[in-house]
């Protein structure tokens, strides 16, 4: 009787059934969409051996760095001994001109060159401008003068002086006007000059030397690196600017001479080589553009993870706040973004950038070289950097990426600190010592300078060098040298090694004991399947009953949800 009333209650009420199967499917949907999410963010953080194993899905992210680092590599090299030629032919071309138009010039180490008296000024003058212009019967390179047009361009000679001055060293006196004046003249290539004095030459150049500040012969040349032709290149041409300055503003009966040379490499007009040169260059081209199209796959696959894990993200934070209602840690969160995948979008990026710049110098629509070199430089660094990632899937070799990545945030924080009295004894030996030392004439000098002693190098000639002209200067020096370095070498270096060894000997008691758990790797350490269990294939598979069982805990709970 009591069954019978309970069946008629039943069909007269379907409230109370009716909310019970919405719970019971409500729970059964929720654990589903947790086990799946389990299942989820175990295969994201899978390798790429695992995911194969899981899905079988090809690894073509690793493909594609192990193909590009080898392209990379072979690009770069040939990029730098075409780029060694142009250096190497820059260089010899600024000492060529040196002895051609540098009076008594000797090769030197420190590159010094000085007169000091106003007939060797005048000297050194009129044989600069004599060998310029006798430029085709001395130079036994292919050097010309520019030209505009059918006309040559002129050498340009300009003094710099004060405006006004009258010095009179005996009675401690002067009368000066500061203002800078500036006098030019122009001279023609095909105009020759009166052997002799400068001062008795046509072009009466009398120099006040007590007002005088510069003299500066300005020119330009041209030349073009055949060297190029030997390896399968088109030739450059070169327009050399050349200046040659007769410095006089210290007024110390010194008058230094510099020769600065700016080359400019443009594209030759007209040009014809013979032989095999342009299928060569072509060759090259193809070669660059398969180097883009890898990159550029790169940085599609690279791109579409970093977003999959942005989005991921949201979703396990999501799924947590809404489930246990708890917001998820920042450590957490930065797990999902791969670092690793940043550092190949940018490699990428400087690599299509610099692979089309150097298609550019091979046609010699672009003549860069530095700008070029800077971009394929520093992708080929980054991309050898990039294969840590590839070894730290071992875990007896990526020891070194989790002792960097630990010790990271402290190292940072350490050399803050360093810095402030490293700073301080930069400010404090450049204004003391500068007057005295000649590594502390200037404030980059300075830091090169104490850098050097931290690493132990040239200390004895640092403690040397200093001049005694100032018994004072000179004990604060010994004072001011030996406690840097006590303090940075004893102290500072032996606590910087302290603080990585520590975090060394904490990331190898990890690897023996185990790191400490996570909220995120606690939550996916519930499900238990292995990368050949096959249920990863079912991910996205919309049939619930084959999906629930991830962990090995969801299958009493299934049955408690169905009873």
């Amino acid at each position: 009787m009591e069954d019978s009333e309970l069946i008629i209650n039943s069909s007269k009420d379907d409230e109370t059934p009716h909310i019970f199967k919405d719970t019971s499917t409500s729970a059964l949907e929720d654990q589903l969409e947790e086990d799946q999410l389990r299942r989820k963010l175990k295969f994201f953080f899978m390798n790429p051996c695992e995911k194969f194993r899981a899905r079988g899905r090809k690894p073509w992210k690793l493909g594609l760095q192990i193909l590009k680092i080898a392209m990379v590599t072979i690009q770069l090299v040939m990029f730098g001994l075409s780029n060694q030629m142009v250096v190497i032919f820059k260089e010899e071309n600024t000492v060529t001109f040196k002895h051609l138009f540098l009076k008594g010039y000797v090769d030197k180490i420190d590159d010094t060159y000085a007169v000091y008296t106003q007939a060797d000024v005048y000297d050194h003058i009129s044989f600069a401008i004599d060998r310029y212009l006798q430029l085709h019967n001395l130079s036994v390179g292919n050097h010309d003068y520019e030209r505009k047009g059918s006309d040559m361009t002129a050498m340009t000679v300009c003094q710099q002086f004060y405006k006004k001055g009258s010095i009179y060293p005996g009675n401690d006196t002067f009368d000066i006007d500061p203002h800078i004046v500036t006098d030019c003249f122009d001279i023609e290539p095909w105009e020759p000059l009166h052997n002799g004095a400068l001062s008795e030459s046509k072009l009466n150049m009398n120099i006040s030397f007590h007002r005088l500040l510069t003299v500066q012969l300005l020119f330009k040349l041209k030349a073009i690196n055949l060297q190029t032709v030997r390896h399968h290149e088109l030739p450059d041409c070169y327009e050399f600017s050349l200046s040659i300055t007769f410095d006089n503003k210290a007024h110390s009966g010194k008058i230094k001479i510099y020769l600065e040379n700016e080359a400019i490499i443009r594209e030759c007009e007209e040009w014809h080589v013979s032989g095999s040169l342009q299928r060569n260059t072509h060759y090259m081209m193809i070669f660059d553009t398969f180097i883009i199209l890898v990159c550029l796959s790169s940085l599609i696959l690279c791109t579409r993870s970093v977003v999959n894990g942005i989005r991921l993200q949201y979703e396990f934070v999501h799924f947590f706040l809404y489930c246990y209602n708890k917001h998820v840690t920042w450590t957490d969160r930065t797990e999902f973004l791969n670092g690793w995948y940043i550092v190949i979008i940018i490699t990428d990026i400087l690599t299509i950038i610099g692979s089309i710049l150097k298609m550019e110098i091979q046609v010699k629509s672009f003549t860069s070289y530095d700008v070029c070199s800077i971009l394929l430089g520093t992708s080929t660094m980054l991309v050898w950097v990039g294969v840590i990632r590839y070894l730290g899937f071992f875990q007896k070799y990526n020891l070194l990426i989790l002792t960097l990545r630990a010790a990271f945030p402290n190292v940072i924080r350490f050399c803050c600190c360093a810095a402030m009295i490293y700073l301080g004894y930069c400010f404090c030996g450049w204004i003391v010592l500068g007057p005295y030392h000649v590594k502390f004439r200037s404030l980059n000098m300075v830091a090169e300078c104490l850098f050097s002693l931290v690493n132990g190098d040239d200390m004895f000639e640092t403690f040397a060098a200093m001049q005694e002209k100032s018994h004072l200067v000179w004990l604060f020096s010994r004072l001011y040298l030996y406690s840097f370095i006590s303090l940075f070498i004893y102290m500072v270096l032996s606590l910087f090694i302290a603080l990585i060894t520590d975090t060394y000997d904490t990331i190898k008691h990890y690897q023996q004991d185990g790191f400490p758990e996570t909220e995120l790797h606690a939550f996916m350490s519930q499900c238990t399947d292995l990368p050949n269990s096959g249920r990863y294939r079912l991910e996205e598979d919309d049939q619930p009953v084959q999906m629930l069982c991830c962990c090995k805990q969801s299958d009493g709970l299934e049955d408690n949800l169905w009873t």
